[in-house]
């Protein structure tokens, strides 16, 4: 699942939790949707965060080393 689609079914869930929409039954399951959900955002946030740290770093260090290497 995409993170975009992730975002939009939680927040179709708390819409339907600030509308009263939900049954104690449904909004037992809901949350522990929504808890998955939020799991696999933080997730992926996380590796897209690691991934662009590490670019960044490999970038640094080719300029850095490119830089040196001049003088």
């Amino acid at each position: 699942m995409k993170y975009e689609e992730a975002v939009a079914q939680l927040e179709a869930i708390v819409r339907r939790m600030e509308t009263g929409e939900l049954n104690l039954d449904s909004l037992a399951d809901e949350l522990k949707k929504a808890q998955k959900l939020i799991k696999m955002c933080k997730d992926k946030l996380t590796k897209t965060d690691e991934e662009i740290k590490e670019k960044c770093w490999k970038k640094s260090k080719y300029w850095l080393a490119l830089k040196f290497r001049k003088c």
